[in-house]
This record gives structure tokens, C-alpha cells and sequence, in this order.
């Protein structure tokens, strides 16, 4: 006979493995090669020594001279607040009661919905990974009743359910995403904002603003502080970038890692891309009749190969920019791994007050940290192919 302790019992036994890892190694090709650690968690927060150049205690000397005058390491203290993640499925009691006598429809019922949570959350992963921390989605150009125009509408899908700001100011709040125009950058929401959305105005994902992780778009950001730390006292907190059009070629990319290792010491084991600059490296690659070379990485993606190192499309880089980043550089810190949240029974799944429905919230607390933003490199403004083949 199904019940709410046969459902509890399967999402703690048989799912949530299964939904960590597909979380932590299939969400994104960039962050199955970041390693995660619960090191470095001191209560609400993560306070990190990370290291500063060389130990300077090295030297030649004088068969019977003085030896080198011992250095210490020089450590920077790194600081931040862990962030914290969700993620909530729904089943309703009528739901339960339908499948309490077909254990393959009960089957079938949870499936669905964990199947629905991690679509939803390999997304939001992969778009906080490449954010700033703040959440910000886009930013409005105007609004007729239900219909919303952004400067962009990369970051939007079906289903997701944003706040509108102006400023620091929620002006509306919970709108769910009907549809998303794409070509004309515009979406459609269920209700009619009850306040005027105004240009300039900028989206959030729901409850999400400022509480987001460390993401790329913070590391490379301009920021006075990375880290608790200021950005001029600490040079090497700043990443190298560009911001000049450039074409793509083996030759830029290959002179931007010798520079990389012969002033930082990283070494570049990914790359990360938009769409369009992919497109334009296997024009490259054609226009000089080379093999595409395509590799397996971990998680299951495959990349386009550059001398071993992956090139990689995400879809939450703009089509002219490109990252080139020693993995090796960055930890996802951690209370722990992902887990249900549980009542003072050990329950795991909770009515909704007022409601015929039980929710189970899924929730990992954490934050990224790149220990040498300097040995990490942006382009911003490389010539691409953006040519859309379904306008």
C-alpha cells in the first residue's frame, strides 16, 4: 500500500543520491570539473587562506656564507557567506491516494516530478555559475499588459517565476513565464504586472536577489571587493581581459595560455565559450581543412579539442565572449552535500498549510571560490557566428 512513508522513504533512499550526482557532475561541463569540499566551513560562512605568489625563502649563496633568510608563505584571507540553494517538487494528496494500490504509477508520479526538479535546477546551476551573485536576469525595454521586453532573454525559460526591481525596490513579484519570444527577445507572463514595469528596470529570479553564488560574472566583475577583499590593495584579485574585436584562432588561444602560465602559473584546462564564437572556431578549423577534433569530458559532454584542453558552448556566455580557466584554481565549499530538508520526525515531505499538497525541499548550502582570479582570462568582443537558421 503507497502512503506518505513509502514516498519519503524512496526520495531518501533511492533518489537522492541519484539527484546529487546527476546535480554535481551533469549540470554543467564547467562545474563537474570544479571539485567540491566541505573544507574551509566555519559555521554561516567560509574563511579561506589563499595562497600569494612564492615562498621567499630561496637562495644561492656561498659554500660557508650565510643561508637565505627564511620567508613565511604569504596567505590572503578569503571570506564569504554560504549561499543558500533549493530546490522544491509538489505532490498533491489526491495524487498519493490515485496511486496508494499501483506502485508503478506511484513510480511513474515520482519520476516526473524529480525530473521536473533537476531540469529546473541544472539550469539555475548553470546560470548562477556564469552570474554575478546579484541574480539579475535582464534588464527591461517596456511592457504592454503581459508582455515584457529585455535586452536579452538568454537567461529565460517556460515556467520560471521572476521579480521585477527597480533599483533596490521590488515594484512586482512571483510573475510565472509563459512563453519566451526569443527572436523578439520578449516574454509573456500569467498576469498583468500590477505596477508599471519601466525601462531599466531588472528582472530577478524568484526571492533570489543578492543571495546567489560567487559566480564568473562576480570574479570578473569590477567590484571594489572580491572575497571581502579589495580589489586595489590586491592586484592579483583581478582577472586578465580583453575587450578588443579579435578573431578567433589557435594562435590566440594559444598565446593567451603561454601568457597565463608565464605570469600566473595557471595552467588552462578549459574553455568555455558562447555558441556563436564555437561556430567561428570550426570555421577556423575548416577554412584551414583540419580535423574537428571532438573530445568526452566528465558528466557525459563532448567538446570540441584544442592541443587536449575542451572548448566548450554554454549557453549562459553571450555569443561573443570566451573564458579560458584552470579549473584546478576554483572549489564549490560546502556545509554538506545536497539534502532533504527534514522536520522534527525526520519527515521529509509537508503539507502546505491550507493546501492538499505536500512539498519536499531539496537544499545544499554553498558558495564558489577561485583561489587565483589572476590565473583566469575573459574576451569579451571575439568576432562570431550568430546567424540564426530559424529566423
Amino acid at each position: 500500500m503507497i502512503s506518505l512513508t513509502t514516498a519519503e522513504s524512496a526520495l531518501k533512499d533511492a533518489y537522492l543520491n541519484a539527484v546529487s550526482n546527476q546535480l554535481n557532475t551533469n549540470a554543467n561541463p564547467l562545474l563537474a570539473k570544479i571539485k567540491q569540499s566541505s573544507a574551509d566551513v566555519y559555521g554561516k560562512n567560509i574563511i579561506k587562506m589563499a595562497p600569494i605568489g612564492l615562498n621567499g625563502g630561496v637562495g644561492a649563496g656561498d659554500e660557508v656564507g650565510a643561508l637565505p633568510t627564511a620567508k613565511s608563505n604569504r596567505y590572503a584571507q578569503f571570506k564569504t557567506t554560504l549561499k543558500n540553494l533549493y530546490g522544491q517538487i509538489a505532490i498533491t494528496d489526491k495524487a498519493i491516494r490515485a496511486s496508494a494500490s499501483n506502485a508503478g504509477a506511484f513510480v511513474d508520479l515520482l519520476n516526473a516530478e524529480m525530473e521536473g526538479l533537476l531540469t529546473a535546477s541544472k539550469f539555475n546551476l548553470g546560470r548562477m555559475l556564469y552570474g554575478d551573485g546579484t541574480g539579475a536576469l535582464a534588464t527591461v525595454v517596456s511592457q504592454v499588459d503581459k508582455v515584457i521586453t529585455f535586452n536579452s532573454v538568454k537567461k529565460f525559460v517556460e515556467g520560471m517565476c521572476i521579480d521585477i526591481y527597480n533599483g533596490s525596490t521590488v515594484v512586482v513579484a512571483g510573475l510565472r513565464i509563459m512563453s519566451v519570444d526569443r527572436t523578439n527577445k520578449t516574454i509573456t507572463v500569467d498576469t498583468t504586472p500590477g505596477s508599471a514595469v519601466s525601462e531599466g528596470y531588472v528582472a530577478y529570479v524568484q526571492g533570489s536577489k543578492d543571495y546567489e553564488i560567487t559566480g564568473l560574472g562576480a570574479i570578473f566583475g569590477n567590484t571594489a571587493t572580491l572575497y571581502g577583499l579589495n580589489r586595489v590593495e590586491n592586484g592579483w584579485l583581478t582577472p586578465y581581459t580583453s575587450t578588443a574585436e579579435k578573431e578567433i584562432s589557435d594562435n590566440l588561444l594559444q598565446t593567451a595560455i603561454d601568457y597565463l602560465a608565464e605570469n600566473s602559473g595557471s595552467n588552462i584546462d578549459i574553455i568555455t565559450c558562447g555558441a556563436g564564437v564555437r561556430r567561428a572556431y570550426m570555421e577556423y578549423l575548416s577554412c584551414y581543412r583540419r580535423n574537428i577534433d571532438v573530445m568526452n569530458m566528465e558528466g557525459g559532454y563532448k567538446a570540441v579539442s584544442f592541443n587536449g584542453i575542451p572548448v566548450v558552448a554554454d549557453r549562459f556566455v553571450e555569443d561573443n565572449e570566451l573564458y579560458m580557466l584552470d579549473s584546478s584554481k576554483f572549489t564549490l565549499h560546502q556545509l554538506c552535500d545536497w539534502e532533504w530538508i527534514e522536520g522534527e520526525n525526520g519527515n521529509i515531505l509537508h503539507q502546505k498549510a491550507g493546501y492538499p499538497t505536500y512539498t519536499a525541499t531539496l537544499v545544499k548550502y554553498a558558495d564558489l571560490i577561485c583561489d587565483q582570479p589572476n590565473g583566469q582570462a575573459k574576451f569579451t568582443n571575439i568576432k562570431s557566428s550568430v546567424t540564426n537558421p530559424f529566423a
